[in-house]
C-alpha cells in the first residue's frame, strides 16, 4: 500500500474506494491472465459436476445448478470486494432452502422453483439492508466452533439424503412411530432403506464406478477432476449402452440455452411463509462468506471491505433471483479450487462463467444420457467431505464446552432439522458470549519482588481479596465490560478487598484497573456509585486508572467523575500507585487525595502497568 501524498483523493486507490466495483479484479496484473484463465477453466470443470449435484438437495431442475454459476459470478466480480471468493451453489445453504420449501409446493414443480428465485430475491433485501444499517457484525455470531458442528451436521444430512438415488431404490419420507411421522435425517434413511428389495444393481454399480473414479483421482493426482471424468465417462457409457433400459434413472432432457430473467411468479402472500427461511440463509451467507473472504484476504494481504462484499453477494442473489435459480452463497470450496489451481482474482471466475455460458448454448443435449446415480454419488463424497471429524475432535481435546456446544448443533441438524440448527448455532454462540462475560476473568496486580520503585515490575495474578499491590493498596482488574449481567459479580469481588482487611493488613485505597473496560451500561454505572459509598463506610478509596475515552464519557455522564474526583482517575496504573505512596501521611484514608506528577518515565516495568 502506497504511502498518502498531499493529493490522497488523487490515487486509484482512492477512487476505487469512492466508486466500490471491480474491487477483485484491479488492479489487474496482465502477466497473470493466462493463469488465470486457467484457474478458471480449472474451476469450471471441478464445479460444473458439483453444482449439478448440489440440485438434488435443493429440490431443483439440474440445468439451474449451472444458472447458480452463471450471472450471480459475474456480477460479485463487478460488485464485490474479495479477490478470491467464489460465488454459486452451496450444500449447507440449499439444504436450508429445502428445508423451508418442503410442504410448500411439490420438489422441482414450476412453483417450487418460482418459490426459490423469491427466496434469493428476500435474501438480496436483508443482505442489501444489512449493508444500509450495518448488521454486517452478525456474521460474528456464528463462531467457527458452531460452524464446524453445524456444517458436520449439514454434511451427514446430505449424505444420508443420497443413499437412495445411489442404490436405485425410493428415497423415504421418514418413520411413523404412534401417530407422529419422524421426517428428520434419520427418519428418513430408516424408511429408505425399508425398500432395499427394490435395489437396482446396476445403479449401485454405476455408483461404485463414480465414487472409485473419484476417489482414485485424489489419491493419484488432485490435479485432474474425478468428478468431470466420472460425469463425462458414465455420460459415454449411458448412451452406448442404453442404461436406461437396465433400470438405470437419467436425467432425461435438459433444456438448453441462458436463462430467461423474469420476476418469479409469485405473490405477496407467499413471503410471510418464507420469512424465516429467507433470515436462515441471510445469517447463513454472512457468516460463511464473510469467514471465507476473511481467510483468503489475510492469506495473501488483500484489501477486503465487508461492506462492499455484503453488496456484492446481494446484487448476486438478486441475480439469482431473476435468473430461475435458487440462493446463492460464498462457497470455501470452490474458493479453495481456484485458490489451488493459481486463480488471485475474479478474472478466473469471469472465465468460470464463460465457460458456463458456452456449456448451456451448446452442451446441455448429452446431459440428458447421465444417470442420476452419478450427481447422487457426488454429492454423497460432498456430504462426507463436510462430516469434519477431524475438527470435531480438535474441539474436545482443547475446549470440552465449545465441543458440546458444537455438537448439539450438528446433533441438532441431524435429529431436528436445518434451519433449527441454526437458530440453535446463533442463540448457543450468544450464551457461549454471555457466559464469559457474565464471569470475566479479574485478576490482583502484585509487585514481583524488586523493592525500588524505579525498577519495580508487576505482574497478574487470580483475584484474592488478601493480595496487596502495595501495602495499603490493590490494584483489581476486570476484563469486559460492566453491564448489568456481570455488575453483581464486580460488586461482590470488590468488596471482598474491603471486608476482608484487617488492622495487620489494612486497605486504604483500591484501584480499578479500567483499561479492559470497553463499556460502561446504567447497572454498571450505578453499581460504581454503591461500591463508593460502601467502600468509603469501610475507610476506603475508590479510584480508576487506565479508562478509556469513551468510558470516561460514561462516567461524567453517569456522575461518577463528579462523586469520586478527578483526582482519583489516573492514566496509568503506575501513576495511581505513584499518586498513593506520595499521598499525605495525615490523610485519612477515605479522603480524597491530590495525586502528585506521575514519574518522568510511567511506561518503564511489565504489564499493563506501564
Amino acid at each position: 500500500m502506497t504511502a498518502p501524498t498531499d493529493s490522497p483523493t488523487d490515487t486509484p486507490a482512492a477512487k476505487h474506494r469512492s466508486f466500490p466495483i471491480f474491487q477483485g479484479l484491479l488492479p489487474l496484473d496482465r502477466s497473470r491472465i493466462p493463469v488465470e484463465v486457467l484457474a478458471g477453466v480449472t474451476l469450471a470443470a471441478l464445479a460444473i459436476p458439483e453444482v449439478m449435484g448440489y440440485t438434488s438437495i435443493a429440490g431443483m431442475p439440474v440445468i439451474t445448478g449451472l444458472y447458480t454459476i452463471l450471472l450471480p459470478v459475474l456480477v460479485f466480480a463487478v460488485f464485490g470486494s474479495s479477490r478470491h471468493l467464489v460465488v454459486g451453489a452451496d450444500s449447507a445453504t440449499a439444504a436450508v432452502m429445502a428445508a423451508g420449501l418442503a410442504g410448500l409446493a411439490a420438489t422441482g414443480s414450476s412453483q417450487y422453483v418460482a418459490l426459490a428465485g423469491l427466496l434469493a430475491l428476500m435474501a438480496a433485501v436483508l443482505l442489501l439492508l444489512a449493508r444500509l444499517i450495518g448488521l454486517g457484525f452478525l456474521a460474528d455470531f456464528l463462531s467457527r466452533t458452531v460452524l464446524i458442528g453445524f456444517l458436520t451436521g449439514v454434511g451427514v444430512q446430505v449424505a444420508c439424503g443420497q443413499v437412495g438415488g445411489m442404490l436405485g431404490i425410493p428415497s423415504g419420507k421418514g418413520v411413523t412411530i404412534g401417530s407422529h411421522l419422524f421426517d428428520n435425517t434419520v427418519g428418513k434413511l430408516i424408511s429408505t432403506l425399508q425398500n432395499i428389495d427394490q435395489i437396482s444393481w446396476t445403479t449401485v454399480a454405476v455408483s461404485a464406478g463414480v465414487m472409485a473414479t473419484i476417489l482414485g483421482m485424489k489419491f493419484i493426482t488432485g490435479k485432474i477432476p474425478g468428478a468431470l471424468l466420472a460425469v463425462i465417462g458414465s455420460i459415454i457409457i449411458s448412451w452406448h449402452w442404453n442404461l436406461a433400459s437396465h433400470g438405470v434413472a437419467t436425467l432425461g432432457v435438459v433444456p438448453g440455452g441462458l436463462p430467461k430473467i423474469a420476476i418469479p411468479d409469485v405473490t405477496w402472500s407467499d413471503i410471510p411463509a418464507l420469512a424465516g427461511t429467507a433470515a436462515s440463509i441471510f445469517v447463513l451467507i454472512l457468516a460463511q462468506s464473510a469467514a471465507t473472504s476473511r481467510a483468503y484476504a489475510a492469506k495473501y494481504n488483500d484489501a477486503f471491505d465487508e461492506n462492499v462484499d455484503l453488496v456484492g453477494l446481494g446484487v448476486a442473489s438478486i441475480a439469482a433471483g431473476l435468473s430461475g435459480t435458487f440462493p446463492i452463497n460464498g462457497s470455501p470450496t470452490k474458493t479453495q479450487m481456484v485458490d489451488g489451481a493459481g486463480g488471485r482474482s475474479q478474472v478466473a471466475q469471469i472465465t468460470t462463467g464463460v465457460i458456463v455460458a458456452v456449456v448451456l448454448l451448446f452442451l446441455t443435449v448429452p446431459l440428458q444420457y447421465m444417470p442420476k446415480a452419478v450427481l447422487s454419488t457426488v454429492v454423497f463424497l460432498i456430504g462426507i467431505e463436510l462430516i469434519d471429524i477431524a475438527g470435531m475432535r480438535r474441539i474436545l481435546r482443547l475446549r470440552l464446552d465449545e465441543f458440546v456446544v458444537a455438537a448439539l448443533t450438528g446433533l441438532t441438524v441431524v435429529f431436528v432439522g436445518v434451519e433449527q440448527g441454526i437458530v440453535l448455532a446463533i442463540v448457543a454462540s450468544l450464551i457461549d458470549h454471555l457466559r464469559r462475560s457474565y464471569r470475566p476473568p479479574t485478576a490482583v496486580i502484585e509487585p514481583t519482588g524488586e523493592d525500588d520503585p524505579n525498577r519495580r515490575d508487576w505482574r497478574s495474578v487470580p483475584t484474592d481479596p488478601s493480595i496487596r499491590t502495595v501495602p495499603g493498596l490493590a490494584i483489581y482488574r476486570f476484563s469486559s465490560s460492566l453491564y448489568y449481567a456481570n455488575a453483581n459479580f464486580f460488586a461482590e469481588q470488590v468488596l471482598a478487598f474491603a471486608t476482608g482487611a484487617s488492622d495487620a493488613d489494612p486497605l486504604d485505597w483500591l484501584c480499578i484497573d479500567a483499561a479492559s473496560i470497553d463499556d460502561i451500561d446504567y447497572t454498571g454505572g450505578q453499581t460504581l456509585i454503591q461500591l463508593h459509598g460502601e467502600l468509603s463506610e469501610h475507610g476506603v478509596r475508590l479510584v480508576l486508572a487506565e479508562v478509556q475515552a469513551g468510558v470516561r464519557v460514561e462516567l461524567d455522564r453517569f456522575g461518577i467523575t463528579e462523586l469520586v474526583g478527578d483526582d482519583a482517575i489516573y492514566a496509568t496504573l503506575r501513576g495511581a500507585v505513584h499518586a498513593f505512596e506520595q499521598r499525605p501521611t495525615n490523610a485519612t484514608p477515605a479522603a480524597d487525595a491530590t495525586p502528585t506528577a506521575e514519574p518522568a518515565n510511567p511506561g518503564d516495568g511489565g504489564d499493563s502497568t506501564g
